[in-house]
C-alpha cells in the first residue's frame, strides 16, 4: 500500500500500482502469508457445495494416498489470488481472464502459504485510452519453499492520469 499526498499533511492510502508501474521481469512478493485452518477449509468446502471426502471426512482422507485432508483447491486460489492484489490489481478494472492454472502439491491444514507474482507482459490498451494490460504468472508457494500453485492473469489497469481524471475517492 502507498500513501498519496491530497492536502497539507494530509494522505490517502492506495492499493496497487499503476499501469506505469509495471516493468516486465519484476518479481513482487506478497506478504503477509496465510496459515490455512481446517476451519477454513470446512466452511469453504461447504460454502461452494463441494462436498468430496478429501476436504471434509477426515477418516475417507486417512486411507487415501495424503493420509489426511486436503485443503480444497478453490480455497487456495482464491487466497493465493487475494494476497497479490495490493500490488497486481489494485488498480484494475477488471480481470480479463487466467490461463494456466496449475496445481502442482497438496496443501494440508495447518500449513501456511504465501504467494509471488512476475511481470510477464505489458500493454497499452487499444480500446481504453489511459489503460493497459498487465499479465502476471502468480506463484503459491507452502512455508517449505514447495510451489504448489502456479496460474497466469491478465488485468486492465489503469495509469495515474486516467485514475486523476477518474476519480473514484481512493
Amino acid at each position: 500500500m502507498t500513501l498519496r499526498e491530497i492536502g497539507p499533511q494530509r494522505f490517502r492510502s492506495e492499493i496497487g500500482l499503476y499501469y506505469e508501474d509495471f516493468q516486465v521481469g519484476n518479481i513482487y512478493e506478497h506478504r503477509p502469508g496465510r496459515t490455512i485452518t481446517e476451519a477454513d477449509n470446512t466452511q469453504f468446502s461447504l460454502m461452494t457445495m463441494n462436498f468430496h471426502p478429501l476436504h471434509c471426512d477426515a477418516h475417507f482422507a486417512s486411507q487415501t494416498e495424503f493420509g489426511k485432508m486436503l485443503v480444497n483447491s478453490g480455497l487456495t486460489i482464491a487466497i493465493v489470488l487475494g494476497m497479490s492484489v495490493p500490488e497486481v490489481s489494485g488498480q484494475a478494472i477488471a480481470n480479463l481472464g487466467f490461463q494456466e492454472i496449475k496445481l502442482i502439491a497438496p496443501v494440508f491444514a495447518g500449513d501456511t502459504i504465501y504467494a509471488e507474482s512476475e511481470i510477464l507482459a505489458k500493454r497499452e490498451s487499444k480500446s481504453r485510452p489511459g489503460q493497459g494490460v498487465v499479465t502476471v504468472r502468480t506463484d503459491g508457494i507452502r512455508h517449505d519453499g514447495e510451489v504448489f500453485m502456479t496460474f497466469e492473469r491478465s488485468a486492465l489497469v489503469r495509469s495515474r492520469a486516467d485514475a486523476e481524471a477518474n476519480p473514484t475517492n481512493y
